[in-house]
């Protein structure tokens, strides 16, 4: 279709509010410019479906994610936005609210809004916890209409505070998309009550994510990390240039074996995916201009603290089809033999990345990433997740998926689905959480199966919306790739579990 013809159909779709068309025409005019150049097995490699670019577009002219030091920006304010710092916790807010619109991301939208708790703690002053709940609940709705994204992510924790409390209350009682929230939790600072709290509000609307702290904090430096989009974990003051997934589906399809795969076809495989890596994050730091912008200027963010992402996908397929070809019986999710096949793969893939330098990333490494999926994915799932429908019990599926959660520093989650009943017992969803943490998961996440907030691959819809949305389109950004994935990638599939095993987790 010509750029003429796909812009035509751009602006006469129904569905799409007049921002999402101009949204929808940018990317468009990218898509219309060339492609940094690439050497040909990189394109071999898209072509063949192994590779993907995840349609960030053809010419990088933003980072991927950003993650602005949002509590330098309240210390000092800003001489680009003409704001002096915030002095009382009104302010702070109108500050965050203005500073938000200025953060690019892939989405066009910021991707993330800070730990938001620590930020405004030096600004309570004298303020009681029913003032301060009705300027954040005002602030949530603002958040939820203005910039209706579901990749938008608000981290808390772990110590416990009134802030902390009081957004949990808020999230639990709007139940709006966005933001998506993260609690970090640190079993040295978070208390079992704080805890709590936060697993009733996951039986109540599938939120929060919540984030293993001593795990995340190991990988990053002293100045820490943020959660981002759907679970990505990212350095503070940087964030990720570009993100670039492998299909480990596509490459057991060409292999005849396990040690071809293992010894030929992944090595292959990560290098062209290394290079499109260099090639993506070269021009958007050496040709784009990005990075003389006010946000680095003002130190908000510092070029040298952006890492690109090493994202793979299709995990459960690769296991499964090697395992057959080899005439060897198992299921990824359900035999041992078949979930040691898989550590090892991510065990390899972690030696690679992390051996093969990257020019343009922090500590001159890429990261490794469980990509959560694209709504268009058909026959494969996503990251190192178990297929839909095919989920064991909960417990089991810990066990099972717990071990490659070492492997990949900047992000993987698995999405539990639970059976109703967990609404009267809590207390099993927690101690399944610690459980999780404690065998070494980064992330625990959670849907309950009759609730209308649900979590696709990290980001959330309402059902009710999908369900109205080729009518009525949706004022929310990502309503729309949860209808696609809803079509094409089997998320109503997910078998509702209840949570019985608990009790073996808890201990561990």
């Amino acid at each position: 279709m010509s750029l003429t013809a796909t812009c035509q159909r751009i602006v006469c779709d129904p569905l799409l509010s007049p921002a999402q068309k101009r949204q929808a025409l940018a990317l468009a005019a990218e898509n219309a410019l060339p492609y940094p150049a690439l050497p040909t097995t990189v394109m071999d490699a898209m072509a063949e479906g192994a590779l993907c670019d995840m349609f960030e577009g053809h010419a990088p002219h933003k980072p991927r994610y950003v993650l602005p030091d949002y509590q330098r920006f309240l210390s000092q304010g800003s001489a680009w936005l003409e704001l002096s710092p915030p002095r009382d916790f009104d302010e702070a807010l109108d500050a965050l609210r203005i500073l938000y619109h200025h953060v690019p991301s892939v989405t066009g939208m910021p991707v993330w809004l800070g730990r938001l708790d620590q930020l405004l703690l030096p600004f309570v002053g004298e303020l009681d916890d029913e003032t301060l709940y009705g300027k954040l609940r005002r602030f949530w709705i603002y958040l939820d209409r203005v910039l209706p994204d579901a990749f938008m992510h608000v981290n808390i924790g772990p110590d416990d505070n009134r802030l902390c409390r009081l957004i949990l209350r808020i999230d639990g009682e709007l139940k709006q998309v966005a933001p998506n929230l993260s609690l970090f939790r640190d079993p040295d600072a978070t208390p079992d009550s704080l805890l709590m709290q936060a697993v009733e509000n996951i039986a109540l609307c599938g939120k929060p994510h919540i984030v293993n702290y001593p795990m995340h904090k190991s990988v990053f430096d002293e100045r820490g990390f943020g959660i981002v989009s759907c679970y990505n974990a990212l350095p503070l003051g940087g964030g990720a240039n570009t993100l670039v997934r492998l299909s480990l589906k596509a490459l057991a399809e060409r292999s005849p074996d396990i040690e071809t795969f293992m010894h030929r076809w992944l090595p292959h495989y990560c290098e062209q995916a290394s290079l499109l890596i260099e090639a993506r994050t070269r021009f958007l730091h050496d040709a784009s201009g990005f990075f003389d912008s006010f946000l680095v200027q003002e130190r908000l963010i510092d070029e040298d603290r952006f890492v690109p992402m090493f994202g793979v996908y299709g995990m459960a397929e690769a296991v499964n089809l090697l395992l057959e070809k080899e005439g060897l019986p198992g299921r990824y999710g359900h035999d041992e033999g078949a979930n040691q096949l898989g550590y090892r793969i991510s065990a390899q893939l972690s030696l690679l990345v992390t051996e093969r330098p990257q020019p343009r990333a922090w500590n001159g490494r890429a990261l490794l990433h469980a990509q959560g999926g694209l709504s268009v994915d058909r026959g494969v799932t996503p990251g190192v997740r178990i297929p839909y429908g095919e989920e064991p019990d909960p417990a089991s599926h810990v066990l099972a998926l717990a071990p490659h959660h070492g492997y990949y520093g900047s992000g993987i989650s698995e999405i539990l689905t639970l059976d109703p009943t967990i609404r009267q017992n809590p207390q099993a969803l927690l101690q399944l959480c610690k459980g999780a943490f404690a065998l070494g998961m980064r992330e625990f996440s959670a849907n309950v199966a009759d609730s209308d907030l649900v979590r696709v691959t990290g980001y959330m819809i309402r059902q009710s919306d999908v369900a109205r949305f080729a009518d009525e389109g949706s004022r929310l950004q990502t309503t729309c790739l949860g209808a696609e994935a809803s079509e094409l990638t089997g998320i109503r599939r997910r078998a509702p579990r209840v949570v019985g095993l608990e009790a073996s987790l808890g201990g561990v």
